[in-house]
Parts: C-alpha cells; sequence; structure tokens
C-alpha cells in the first residue's frame, strides 16, 4: 500500500554514492586495502613464527600476572584445545582480525571522545552518529565495505572497526566527564593548561573506564568474525559458517567453542587491566 507521499529514492541516493566513492576514490580505498591487508599478514607471520605451545605459555603468564591464577591455567588449557582440534592457524587469522580492528578503533577513538569531551558541540553532533553505528545492522557496512575494498579480510577489518568504535568513543568521553569537578578546579587554581590538566589529571583517572571501553570493543570486533567471513575473511569464522552452510553441527561447534575460549581470554585480561589501573586486585 503506497503511503500520501511519493517514496524518496533513498536506496538509489545511496548506490549513486557509493557509486562516486568508488569510482572518484578507487586509488585511495586500494591503498587503504593494502596497508590493511599488509598489517593483518604481519601479525599473522609475527604469531606463526612462535612455536604454539610457547606462544600458549607466553599467554598464559600474561593472564597470570594480570589476572587470577585460574585465568592462568584457563588460558593454557583453552589454546592447548584449540591447538588440539587443529583451529590454531585459524584462530590466529582471527586474533589478527581482531587486533587490527582495535587498534584503529583505539587509534581513531579515542583521539574523538577527547575532543568530544572537550568540545560541547562536538558531542552533540557526535552522539546521533554514534547511535546511528552502533544500531544499524552489522550485515549493512558489509555492502559498500565489499564495493570499496573487494572481497577478503579488509572489508571484516573495516565493518569491524564501524561496528566496535562507538563504545571506545563514548567511554572516553564519559571517564573525562566523571572526572571530580573540584579537581578540575583545584588544577585551574594552580595555573594548569587545557592539556596539562588533560594530560596529568583526566586521563589518568578516565583511564579505567576507557579500558572498558576498549574491553568491550573487543568483544564487538570478535562478534563480527563470524559475519566477516561470509565476506571471504579467513579465521575461526569462516570454519563456523563453512558447518553452517555444510550443516556440520560437530565442526560448527569446534570452531564455536574456539572463539569462546579466546574471547574469554581477551575480556578477562582487558578487564583486569583496567582494574589494576584503579589500583585494585583481581
Amino acid at each position: 500500500m503506497e503511503g500520501f507521499l511519493p517514496k524518496l529514492p533513498l536506496a538509489r541516493w545511496v548506490d549513486a554514492l557509493v557509486d562516486w566513492l568508488t569510482y572518484n576514490f578507487e586509488e585511495m580505498f586500494d591503498g587503504i586495502a593494502n596497508g590493511l591487508e599488509a598489517f593483518v599478514e604481519g601479525i599473522v607471520t609475527g604469531l606463526s613464527f612462535i612455536p604454539s605451545i610457547v606462544l600458549i605459555v607466553l599467554v598464559s603468564l600474561l593472564a597470570l600476572k594480570i589476572c587470577k591464577w585460574r585465568i592462568g591455567l584457563f588460558s593454557f588449557l583453552g589454546l592447548l584445545l584449540i591447538d588440539n582440534l587443529g583451529y590454531w592457524e585459524h584462530m590466529l587469522d582471527t586474533v589478527a582480525l581482531v587486533l587490527t580492528s582495535v587498534f584503529i578503533t583505539v587509534l581513531i577513538g579515542i583521539p574523538v571522545g577527547i575532543w568530544a569531551s572537550q568540545k560541547k558541540r562536538i558531542h552533540q553532533v557526535i552522539t546521533p552518529i554514534l547511535d546511528f553505528m552502533q544500531t544499524m545492522p552489522a550485515f549493512v557496512y558489509l555492502l559498500p565495505a565489499i564495493f570499496f575494498f573487494n572481497i577478503g579480510v579488509v572489508p571484516g577489518v573495516v565493518a569491524s572497526v564501524i561496528f566496535a568504535m562507538p563504545p571506545t568513543i563514548r567511554l572516553t568521553i564519559l571517564g573525562i566527564h566523571q572526572v571530580p569537578a573540584e579537581l578540575i578546579e583545584a588544577t585551574e587554581a594552580f595555573g594548569s593548561t587545557t592539556k596539562q590538566r588533560l594530560m596529568k589529571v583526566q586521563l589518568p583517572l578516565a583511564m579505567p573506564t576507557i579500558m572498558a571501553g576498549i574491553n568491550q570493543s573487543i568483544m564487538l570486533s570478535l562478534s563480527m568474525v563470524v559475519i566477516a567471513s561470509m565476506v571471504g575473511a579467513p579465521g575461526l569464522g569462516a570454519k563456523v559458517y563453512e558447518a553452517v552452510t555444510q550443516i556440520k553441527t560437530g565442526t560448527g561447534f569446534e570452531a564455536g567453542l574456539a572463539i569462546v575460549v579466546i574471547a574469554i581470554i581477551l575480556d578477562r585480561i582487558t578487564q583486569n587491566i583496567g582494574k589494576n589501573k584503579q589500583g585494585g586486585t583481581v
């Protein structure tokens, strides 16, 4: 049933915008794609160079140092299980995708969050943009990413960055705004500049909240690995997608369990880094 007003050709406008961007900025997109692909491959190559048992021990010791002994033991047994099931290389591909996405998210998200925390107008402008980024279905981000970067790991990284960035920005803003007003007034009374106040007071006190935002971005990036596999991204998500399309329940369970193990390890380590920033013990 048609409405009272003619339908806006929104889909055609979006398609025209994507075509225009693809035509006019093809070289830029190719450069970004090559850079991201090389970055991901570099992480995979570096991690692959380390024998699996050595990497398992190193991650377990890191978890033991930052978290409780239970998380260290879980990390050791969980990674050992992934290696035993034959998903080690797929796990490295997944970790490389997540680390790349989170690196870009932090590189962009924290400065934007700091900027928005200092400028009320910027905060007002960026809030609806973040709402849009968080509520838009992740599948939608893959469509223009395919046009800009072809299939492979790069569209998955780009979609993951867009999907995972809002928590880092939001919690950076929140952490800085939660700094007690008395401390801000004290720094102003001592004649501190805006940069000094930000670097020496606001950011250190906001760090636990910022780390919580990074933790959420890591989890969101990890949740994108299966979706990213639909456009050719390698890793555990590709094994899950393969199991779904071929109705291999056992394979899907194994790959899904590997993703759960990686998610728990990354979640607990980043959570406890944030708690340690507050001076707490875990």
